[in-house]
């Protein structure tokens, strides 16, 4: 599992014009059941989005196509860790060592 964060590096007004088509990423993202939460940080300086896989740079890749990165209004911080306890909703997720 990983944990994607997201820090603007761009006024606020360039990050709203993207917006949309950042929602429409992630939207892609979560069909394809690789992202299973995302939202604003508060203060809304960036956001959080949790994306499961096995493979960092299949991840780094799709971090890379969203298109606040594309676009270069974000910047990403990508940590991975090892879910072995999870809530029973999140269960499908739960990884070994």
């Amino acid at each position: 599992m990983f944990v994607l964060e997201l820090s603007y590096t761009a006024p606020l007004d360039r990050v709203d014009a993207l917006l949309d088509a950042h929602v429409a990423w992630l939207d892609a993202q979560y069909a394809a059941g690789v992202v299973i939460a995302s939202g604003r940080k508060n203060p809304r300086d960036g956001g959080v989005i949790l994306a499961v896989g096995d493979d960092r740079a299949a991840i780094e890749r799709l971090a890379a196509s969203d298109p606040f990165a594309a676009e270069g209004v974000c910047a990403y911080r990508i940590t991975e860790f090892i879910a072995t306890k999870t809530s029973d909703a999140l269960a499908p997720y739960r990884q070994r060592l």
